[in-house]
């Protein structure tokens, strides 16, 4: 298995508010170490979760310790209401047949 750096992030937010906080989501730049990203949301619209690949768990830490980084998430706090993070080690697993 080819083992890939992740970062998860699920935020709730704020009922009717998805237009805006998709607007001060994305990032101005592009991360160095950022390999890939990919957004989930809710049938409903209240939940988001984000998943970065990175070359390294220091790329990542990098971004997240980034005045850039702040600026952003200092953007999105007004629409969140809960967030959970998290750093993962881990790889695409096979499906037999697949």
């Amino acid at each position: 298995m080819e083992h890939r750096y992740v970062w998860v992030t699920t935020r709730r937010i704020k009922p009717g508010t998805l237009e805006e906080f998709e607007r001060a989501w994305r990032p101005a730049i592009h991360p160095a170490g950022l390999r890939r990203a990919f957004a989930y949301w809710s049938e409903d619209g209240s939940e988001i979760t984000g998943v970065s690949v990175w070359d390294s768990q220091d790329a990542c830490e990098a971004w997240r310790s980034s005045d850039t980084e702040r600026e952003r998430r200092e953007v999105m706090a007004p629409f969140v209401v809960a967030e959970q993070e998290g750093f993962y080690l881990g790889g695409e697993l096979t499906i037999p047949g697949g």
